[in-house]
């Protein structure tokens, strides 16, 4: 195989730390406070996980880098660097490499972003989520409008490219105020913007705040309001829903990470309880790192990688590839689903929501909206 020909792969690096937990978080993170000793540690055992993926992966194309969590823009540029620099030693960095840190809009950390950019990172995914002063209380954040908006000037000064974050559908939301915040992050100048519903997770404090009634989620109606009103407002600031919740200025403000997801291409995954996907032996694998972060050490620190694998059904690779790749514009291969077996009468049953156009299926605008039932009927 040739250099060009390797597979196009992405690296996902999980910093599991926060400076608080939000209410309506359910990932894997850990408070920061009186864990700073541990962050070198991890650093090496990140760096020795990425290695042990290398040697058992062998060449591939590096296309994107993404530092998620947690909060990995409270992580020390330099160590930031290393993980970037350990990646590009190990794999040949594709034509436009694209290396995003995600990052929480407070004034510490904005001021390290020239120093982020310095470390390598060309993308920044900035986590707003709201511009509403009450809202922001509500979601359990350490910023307000005006420091978001501070960031994100900041941002746009140091960065090629910026992604916002926000959440909808909120408690007492209006149609009103959610279209100011849309409007306003446009003009802001952000060219990729993330809305994603408010979605109540079990184990939560939210959660526990339903099932207490001290908390009302939005209606199934006023969410649908709230989503519609989103692609009205950003496709008339310019913007084009690639995906159901992303949207992007133009091609090149696409990320290429979240692609690598929603195509089906392979991706590592390091950090604690850090998830990913390879094409090996033939077949899709999953892998799972041990979630905390001392388990996490200890594993990334023996022979072979962090991350038990496990290979994967052809039905359930299909049925993934059904799940990521309906939520975008370009839709998903009919070839990818074939495990799946679905039958004829069963897409024309649906032409309304999905379609097959040039050998893909592509959800239709009416069923974007309603995606998860569309998939339901398609695996069932």
């Amino acid at each position: 195989m040739t250099r060009s020909a390797a597979p196009p792969l992405g690296v996902y690096i999980h910093w599991p730390y926060c400076a608080r937990i939000c209410p309506y978080c359910d990932f894997n993170v850990v408070r920061d406070r009186g864990r700073a000793g541990e962050h070198a540690e991890l650093g090496e055992a990140i760096l020795a996980d990425l290695a042990a993926h290398a040697a058992l992966l062998g060449e591939r194309t590096l296309v994107s880098i993404f530092l998620g969590g947690g909060t990995p823009s409270l992580m020390d540029p330099a160590l930031a660097s290393r993980l970037i620099e350990g990646c590009q030693t190990l794999w040949r960095s594709g034509d436009d490499l694209e290396v995003t840190l995600e990052a929480n809009p407070t004034d510490a950390e904005a001021d390290r972003f020239s120093a982020f950019a310095q470390a390598g990172i060309n993308r920044l995914s900035l986590g707003v989520q709201s511009l509403n002063d009450r809202a922001l209380v509500f979601l359990g954040r350490n910023h307000d409008r005006s420091t978001a908006r501070q960031a994100i000037d900041a941002a746009r000064a140091v960065f090629p490219r910026l992604s916002v974050d926000l959440i909808y559908a909120l408690p007492d939301q209006t149609l009103e105020s959610w279209s100011d915040e849309l409007r306003t992050i446009a003009d802001l100048g952000a060219d990729h913007i993330s809305p994603y519903q408010l979605t109540i997770e079990a184990g939560t404090p939210f959660h526990r705040q339903v099932l207490r009634g001290a908390l009302k989620p939005a209606s199934e109606d006023g969410a649908a309001d709230l989503y519609e009103l989103t692609q009205t407002v950003l496709s008339k600031a310019g913007f084009t829903a690639y995906e159901v919740s992303n949207h992007a200025r133009d091609d090149r403000a696409r990320a290429r990470h979240n692609l690598v997801y929603w195509r089906g291409e392979d991706y590592v995954g390091v950090g604690p309880g850090a998830h990913g996907r390879l094409t090996l032996e033939g077949g899709r694998w999953a892998s799972e790192a041990p979630r905390t972060v001392r388990d996490y050490i200890a594993a990334a620190g023996g022979p072979g990688t962090a991350s038990p694998r496990e290979r994967l059904s052809p039905r359930a690779a299909a049925l993934e590839r059904l799940l990521m790749g309906l939520r975008t514009l370009e839709g998903v291969a009919l070839a990818d689903l074939a495990p799946l077996a679905i039958p004829k009468a069963k897409l024309d049953a649906l032409d309304s929501f999905a379609r097959v156009e040039k050998g893909r299926l592509i959800a239709t605008p009416l069923g974007r909206p309603v995606l998860d039932r569309v998939i339901a009927e398609l695996a069932g």
